[in-house]
């Protein structure tokens, strides 16, 4: 029995470190699910249109739509979860995402896939303030961050194990049975991830706030009434952040280009491989011990050391002409995840009240439209020289860091301060 008891105790200290509560880990498993699914099949979108009869053009539409509902969904997803409840609104972006793969399933046609992707190929866009809202509800203060960084960590393993199992979903039977089949295993996680959702997330209503200016905004549909209420500390954030994604954006495509085609000594597609599962596990790596220290201190140091980290990439990428260097180039793109959920939590601390993932959703909605043209301004970049759009984007690195340095703003939250939550572990 005392055994039992030590046991059970190690096991809820452990939940509670990392921030693992009922409703918590109700979102992590359908992230998991739903994202699986979703990576399982979305991966090998292109090679099934292909196959379908669509042309280059049906995919390089396909990519547009992706990129564009990543930005345009974020906002309503947002809207709808202060509207409605978080619980309420996952329910429905599930249906929705449900609906997308049932589509391709039962139409074998490259139009159908299009369709489709509208429902479920932004998935993760348009849940994610829901599920932050849902962390600032449900864990205390000093919390918060560990719970947004068990999201990003979990999410990670859709992005590791969903191509694998699609592409052996292919492999087996072939391109156009085995992406049907995969969407049909989607489809079934989503089945999964609905019931755990619905029967592990406690029934919430949005966010009930006393102050009158704070209830005004309570599921506020009009974002531009959204922008006014936004303080300048979020837009001074905002703004900076939107610089380090140039920096981020402009050379991404490139990068493997760079490592395969340009560099003195180029890498193998097996070795550049190896360097992107070597940039994951740096990030994973770093992810809890962050997230610990920030949730007992200010969240600007950390943000403020991964723009540094984002900035430096370019910059050492410039110099790396072999595998050797590349690892330290890769490495270093890892610890950009540095501080990338307490981004996050800061984003939610800096959100009015009654209206938390309105906001988080309207953020994302600006940076990322206007993040859009990085990747296109990246392109003319890299026609006039490699080198150019790498200095060009350590450049633009350098002005968001020294911004965020100069302007960013942080709110000190009690180190050891004890609230009550009616969550229940799980």
């Amino acid at each position: 029995m005392a055994i039992r008891e030590r046991i059970n105790g190690g096991t809820a200290g452990i939940a509670s470190f990392l921030a693992l509560q009922r409703s918590t880990v109700g979102v992590l498993a359908m992230v998991v699910l739903v994202g699986m699914g979703e990576r399982m099949a979305e991966r090998f979108l292109p090679i099934y249109m292909l196959a379908l009869g669509g042309g280059v053009l049906a995919v390089g539409l396909l990519q547009a739509m992706d990129n564009l509902l990543s930005a345009l969904y974020s906002f309503p997803g947002g809207y709808l979860s202060d509207r409605l409840g978080t619980k309420r609104s996952l329910l429905i972006f599930n249906l929705v995402a449900m609906a997308g793969f049932a589509l391709v399933i039962l139409v074998p046609a490259w139009q159908a896939v299009l369709a489709g992707a509208v429902l479920f190929i932004s998935w993760s866009a348009i849940s994610l303030p829901a599920t932050m809202s849902l962390m600032y509800k449900v864990l205390p203060t000093n919390k918060r961050t560990m719970g947004v960084t068990m999201h990003s960590l979990v999410r990670r393993i859709p992005m590791a194990l969903g191509p694998l199992l699609g592409g052996l979903f292919i492999g087996i039977w072939g391109e156009r049975d085995g992406v049907r089949l995969a969407f049909g295993v989607a489809l079934m996680m989503s089945i999964v991830a609905l019931f755990l959702q619905q029967r592990m997330i406690e029934a919430d209503t949005p966010d009930s706030v006393s102050s009158d200016t704070a209830s005004s905004l309570t599921g506020e549909k009009n974002p531009l009434k959204l922008l006014r209420s936004m303080n300048p500390a979020m837009k001074g954030l905002l703004v900076t952040d939107i610089l380090i994604r140039f920096c981020e954006q402009i050379p991404y495509a490139f990068v493997v280009v760079w490592s395969m085609k340009v560099i003195t000594a180029p890498v193998s597609a097996l070795q550049f491989g190896l360097l992107t599962t070597i940039e994951m596990a740096t990030a994973v790596l770093v992810y809890i011990p962050v997230a610990y220290l920030a949730d007992r201190s200010t969240k600007k140091p950390f943000v403020l050391v991964t723009f540094v980290f984002f900035t430096l990439f370019p910059l050492v990428l410039l110099f790396s002409r072999s595998f050797e260097w590349l690892l330290v180039a890769f490495i270093l793109r890892g610890l950009k995840e540095f501080g990338e959920p307490t981004r996050k939590s800061l984003i939610m601390d800096l959100s009015p009240e009654g209206c938390k993932a309105g906001m988080f959703g309207l953020y994302y909605l600006i940076r990322d439209v206007f993040v859009a043209f990085a990747a296109l301004g990246g392109a003319f970049l890299w026609q006039i020289s490699p080198e150019t759009n790498l200095v060009t984007a350590f450049v633009f690195g350098i002005i968001g860091t020294v911004g965020f340095a100069i302007y960013g703003r942080d709110i000190q939250v009690p180190i050891y301060r004890k609230e009550a939550h009616h969550d229940r572990s799980p």
